[in-house]
């Protein structure tokens, strides 16, 4: 216990700081993360002025535990079948943005005379925006309903994925201190391996576990048991030689697929907010002026770099995705910043130590510069635009509006193309399962079962298991796809089709015999031919077997009903973008979503009477409150606090909209305090205006703001009065309203 006091000590002036930062920043209308760096300043070694953290250590710890509960939120945010549905638009301007912002970067470090690992650690800061940063003033300049935001948020979150595995392949070069090729592709395949492993077999899992415990689940337990699989997760991460984060973020991703993923994302908030702000003190903390000083030349070369480069890639990216000139250097113009992700990645390099120690202080100062810069060059690029528009040939502007790669090619063999990918894609996720199924076995299995059967037992007994036990796997890659439409489409179009899709299914049995063999070859020490004509027997038993077959079938089902249930809940629900959405797209106009807050003057107001048609020139499609959906609602739908709002408009009459519903809340009370209500007794003494009425007719609720509990009767007896009632000299009543009130009743309730 004797660590407790410094723990406490140090807990105290970090959060006591910080909560006073954040709120100079929040004041300043300046991201918080600022904040936090500002206040890990001012606690760090390197303030001498203030007080200082006595035990560093222990400030590490919990700022790696918040590096791991803020990629768990991002997990949670994040959505594999969203990134799929999205098309290759944003995944073509992500790789073009982090390729060449990395190749930047690198340049620039080799510029400056930095070592190999630093300039490899620079780029990868540098290919990273900052998505808290963006969205924070995406939301202060009115801006997050906008139509250009919206293909800016994808690419912030494909580009923390790339940052997930970013961090992953330097933690595995820093080890080998040689970034060469093949280590990169032998760290790609891990990472892939385990990823798919831990995905696939996390939605079989966790939303079963999650169903089977639901009537159990209150908030208190549903948050410790996220946490603790966030956890364990992470641990097995780190067993499997990752990083804690990447696992983190993994169990947030297969959390995100269940139907708790918005309430856990709820219940997490404030442990991520606490351990992140934790996290970004410790970030400030390594700020050292005098590195500053010294490296001042570096820093705003680097800034300009950061800005020149994110403009001018940033808006060939998202031309090349698909967006208009226009849109694409709003786009590119608002991700001209580094931010969380760079301090991360930072973080990782000195804890290997293969950087250098003045590279965290520079790439913070970095950071600070392109924030604060962030919203002008937000404003700064419709005018950009309309000077570019003017100097540009009128060819050259119809070219780039008309670039790009994410258009779908029109071939004729499209229906080869979907089956063979669809083959592939199968057999690539059900041979990691069956690869995973064989280790489980051999290493885990097969010790234990040796211990307590002879040898040749042993091996016998956890052979037959393992292929029992990959059996649907086996099954499923051999013979998923042969019956889909595309199989009978081209085998029924031309006998010259179907030599190369038999082909696919030989080659698929080739992959599930090689998985058996190996079982018997690691097993037996029998002739190959004879473990050979043992893994293809196998493999058409498992082929023909029924009962494999229902099971195979059964267990797929089970896991697309498990990756479908929040969609599911939400088309029940009905919280689901109507799928006219992608057709306005094409339009000027989008559906933006808007939440009306508890204070909102709008609440309890018909929309007649608040005439939004004519005052934004939106349309009010739907209102959604709690698990009641009102479509097209009429003149007489009421709004209520905490009703979500999608209406259809266009940019400008959208942020319109938001800047009303966020500014037209009626204020706080100043005389809060004063508004308490009192319990009082009062007695109506001689010559008491109330003497002779009713109590309708004293006006002591009309006007007076009162209530009359009961007449007393007696020491411990009040009774109800009857409307009919006539108050008399020397009543005493319980009355209960303000203080203010009471006073004024009793002032006129005689002597």
């Amino acid at each position: 216990m004797s660590e407790l006091p410094t723990l406490v000590h140090d807990l105290a002036l970090i959060l006591g700081v910080a909560g006073i930062t954040t709120l100079v920043f929040k004041r300043l209308r300046q991201p918080l993360i600022l904040g936090y760096v500002v206040a890990g300043y001012i606690v760090g070694p390197h303030m001498p002025y203030t007080f200082t953290v006595a035990d560093t250590a222990n400030i590490h710890i919990w700022a790696d535990i918040g590096v791991m509960f803020l990629l768990f939120s991002l997990g949670l945010d994040f959505s594999f079948k969203k990134i799929i549905k999205t098309g290759v638009a944003p995944i073509i301007t992500t790789c073009t943005i982090v390729f060449c912002m990395m190749v930047l970067g690198m340049v620039m470090g080799h510029a400056f005379g930095w070592s190999r690992m630093d300039c490899v650690f620079l780029g990868g800061m540098l290919a990273m925006s900052s998505t808290t940063i963006i969205y924070k003033a995406f939301g202060d300049m009115g801006l997050r309903q906008q139509q250009f935001a919206k293909p800016v948020m994808s690419v912030l979150i494909l580009e923390d994925i790339l940052a997930i595995v970013m961090m992953v392949m330097l933690s595995a070069i820093a080890v080998g201190k040689n970034p060469d090729g093949g280590q990169m592709i032998g760290s790609i395949a891990r990472i892939a391996f385990f990823l798919v492993l831990w995905f696939v077999v996390g939605i079989f899992v966790v939303p079963i576990f999650l169903r089977s415990v639901r009537r159990l689940i209150n908030d208190e337990t549903l948050l410790v048991v996220s946490v603790g699989l966030c956890c364990l997760m992470a641990v097995l991460s780190t067993t499997a030689g990752f990083s804690s984060a990447f696992g983190a973020f993994v169990m947030g991703s297969i959390l995100a697929e269940t139907v708790e993923a918005d309430r856990i994302e709820r219940l997490v908030a404030p442990v991520k907010d606490l351990f992140g702000a934790v996290f970004f003190v410790s970030v400030g903390m390594l700020v050292d002026p005098k590195i500053i000083v010294e490296y001042a030349v570096p820093i705003i070369v680097l800034v300009m770099t950061i800005i020149v480069g994110q403009t001018l890639f940033g808006t060939f990216a998202f031309v090349l995705g698909g967006q208009t000139l226009r849109s694409a250097m709003r786009c590119g113009f608002s991700m001209a910043q580094i931010g969380e992700f760079s301090f991360i990645i930072a973080s990782l390099g000195l804890s290997l130590g293969v950087i250098g120690h003045f590279l965290y202080p520079v790439v913070v100062a970095v950071s600070v510069i392109t924030t604060f810069l962030t919203p002008y060059m937000i404003r700064a690029a419709v005018p950009c635009y309309n000077w570019t528009v003017r100097v540009m040939p009128d060819s050259w502007i119809a070219m780039l509006n008309n670039l790009t790669l994410s258009r779908p090619a029109k071939t004729g063999n499209s229906k080869w193309k979907v089956l063979l990918l669809d083959m592939a894609r199968n057999t690539f996720v059900y041979s990691i399962l069956s690869m995973a199924t064989v280790v489980l076995m051999l290493r885990a299995f097969l010790p234990f079962v040796r211990s307590i059967l002879p040898h040749w037992w042993a091996n016998a007994v956890c052979g037959l298991l393992t292929v029992v036990a990959m059996a649907p796997f086996l099954r499923a890659i051999i013979m998923k796809k042969n019956h889909s439409e595309e199989f009978k489409s081209l085998w029924s179009e031309s006998r010259v089709n179907r030599l190369p899709l038999l082909f696919t299914v030989l080659v698929r049995m080739v992959i599930a015999t090689a998985f058996i063999f190996y079982v018997c070859n690691y097993l037996t020490r029998f002739a190959n031919a004879f473990m050979l004509s043992i893994a293809v027997g196998a493999v058409m038993l498992i082929v023909v077997s029924r009962s494999m077959k229902r099971r195979s079938i059964r267990l797929e089902r089970m896991f697309e009903q498990n990756l479908r249930s929040r969609d599911i809940e939400a088309q029940v629900l009905g919280t689901k973008k109507p799928l006219y959405e992608g057709r306005l797209l094409d339009r000027d106009i989008h559906i933006g979503d808007f939440v009306i807050p508890e204070g909102s003057s709008w609440a309890g107001r018909r929309l007649r009477d608040l005439r939004i048609g004519s005052r934004f020139g939106v349309m009010v499609s739907s209102i959604l409150r709690g698990r009641w959906r009102i479509n097209i609602p009429g003149g007489d739908s009421v709004f209520f606090p905490g009703d979500r709002v999608q209406a259809i408009g266009s940019d400008n009459q959208l942020a319109v909209f938001q800047a009303a519903v966020d500014s037209e809340v009626m204020a706080d009370d100043p005389d809060i305090e004063s508004r308490e209500m009192k319990l009082r007794r009062v007695m109506f003494g001689h010559g008491s205006c109330f003497v002779g009425k009713t109590l309708g007719e004293s006006g002591i609720r009309e006007q007076f703001g009162c209530m009359v509990v009961g007449l007393e009767e007696g020491r411990e007896n009040l009774t109800t009065i009857h409307p009919s009632y006539r108050f008399r000299e020397g009543d005493i009543l319980w009355i209960v309203g303000e203080e203010k009130n009471i006073d004024k009743i009793e002032a006129f309730s005689g002597d």
